[in-house]
């Protein structure tokens, strides 16, 4: 039978202090009193003195209040009755659907034994040729978008979610405003995509512990969806919200602070996280795309420094694109060369190109004479990043490269851009 605690020590934000026994770290708690009932995890031990943050916080809770240790961790529903849903960070209903409490299953599981992986090898089609050309995403793969606040980061996790040639989407928003909650609510409905979504969002108006909760609870979700052989595509955004937020608990816990201010395992808080990052032998897999927005567009900061070093390259959104320079997929030429024969040459031709049209731009900008050469590399940047940067285009691979080839043909003569003579006879427009 569970034991009733009736004496909370302290209350200091969100957390709560009270003596216990045979308690476990991460078990899930019920507080009940006169606001009602809510719930709360331990996250610290001390000997029989046990602190819990109260996922609703603290307000109306007194040190009267019952708690009630059930035994178990935090644990969502899974069920195909997912899909097409919206919940919370305590996983409970946003959109005003019934609360699903069936087939419960425990976050913050094991990462998968790495004899039951498969080496990423699939691609992942977007239809943004930034991408799938360039950077391509591969299933299994862990990576993330690196950007400022007020680049266009949501719309474009919006549109890989309804273009995306996977099974299931699982978006996670953390410290969401309410518009880009609804945002991303009605542009899954208007596609039709909402149907193959499960959505847990925290706002910037719920509390902080919630927020923490939102990576568990949607890669629980998605590595039972890939274990029942789905490919599954997990959108996190932003996952700087989610370590400020460790941060902020840290602060309360009084842990001595790391690097600028932040708590000492914040590596491990995001490795764990994204190491459920998976391709099972024998059923689907999990790939994680997660926004790190980066303060005062620094990379040294710890969030995406920490980030860069445990995923397998980034995104850099930059004025509204995906910028070819900075941005890596380390496992592209795992697929790319399986796609089209022409892709690895003709990618590797483009960015040169255009990396020779940067030169020639900054030129012109100081003055120096133009050479015809770099009236043809001026004229081609120009139509690179109309027809293939701009993140307005939305056309398949092959219709990409066509474009490529395109551009090509528009700009320079067949021996000015370094291409094999069979690749040319072939694809020259």
């Amino acid at each position: 039978m569970q034991k009733v605690y009736s004496k909370i020590d302290s209350i200091v934000g969100n957390v709560i202090t009270l003596k216990a026994s045979g308690v476990k770290s991460g078990e899930l708690a019920v507080i009940e009193g006169k606001f009602g009932k809510g719930y709360a995890s331990v996250i610290k031990l001390d000997g029989e003195n046990v602190s819990l943050q109260v996922f609703q916080g603290t307000q109306g809770v007194s040190t009267d209040s019952q708690v009630r240790f059930t035994g178990f961790p935090m644990r969502v529903s899974y069920s195909s009755s997912l899909l097409g849903r919206v919940f919370n960070g305590s996983g409970e209903p946003r959109d005003n659907g019934p609360a699903l409490a069936d087939n419960l299953i425990e976050l913050q599981g094991p990462a998968v034994n790495p004899v039951k992986r498969v080496l990423a090898n699939k691609m992942i089609r977007t239809g943004i040729p930034m991408i799938d050309v360039f950077n391509t995403l591969v299933e299994s793969q862990k990576i993330p978008i690196f950007s400022i606040s007020g680049e266009p980061y949501n719309d474009l996790l919006a549109r890989i979610a309804m273009q995306a040639e996977v099974d299931v989407i699982v978006l996670g928003g953390m410290g969401l405003k309410y518009d880009d909650y609804l945002f991303f609510r009605d542009a899954l409905e208007k596609s039709g995509a909402i149907s193959r979504t499960v959505m847990f969002v925290h706002t910037a108006a719920d509390p902080t512990v919630e927020c923490t909760m939102i990576p568990d609870l949607s890669l629980a979700v998605a590595e039972n969806f890939a274990l029942e052989g789905k490919r599954v595509l997990v959108l996190l955004t932003d996952m700087t919200n989610f370590a400020d937020s460790l941060k902020e608990i840290a602060i309360t816990m009084e842990q001595v602070p790391s690097n600028r201010g932040y708590p000492g395992d914040l590596y491990s808080s995001l490795a764990s996280r994204y190491e459920k990052a998976v391709d099972f032998a024998e059923a689907g897999s999990v790939t994680i795309l997660a926004v790190t927005t980066m303060p005062g567009d620094d990379v040294t900061h710890p969030i995406p420094d920490n980030t860069g070093y445990i995923t397998e390259g980034q995104f850099y959104l930059k004025n509204g694109r995906i910028e070819p320079f900075g941005s890596l997929s380390r496992l592209k030429q795992n697929v790319n060369k399986d796609t089209r024969n022409d892709h690895r040459a003709l990618m590797d031709c483009l960015i040169k190109l255009y990396s020779q049209y940067k030169d020639s731009l900054e030129k012109k900008s100081m003055g120096f004479s133009m050479s015809d050469w770099d009236q043809k590399l001026l004229k081609y940047g120009a139509l690179f990043e109309k027809e293939l940067m701009d993140l307005s285009v939305n056309i398949p691979l092959e219709a990409a490269l066509d474009k490529g080839w395109r551009i090509l043909s528009d700009c320079f003569e067949k021996n000015e851009t370094g291409l094999k003579t069979d690749l040319i006879n072939e694809y020259w427009r």
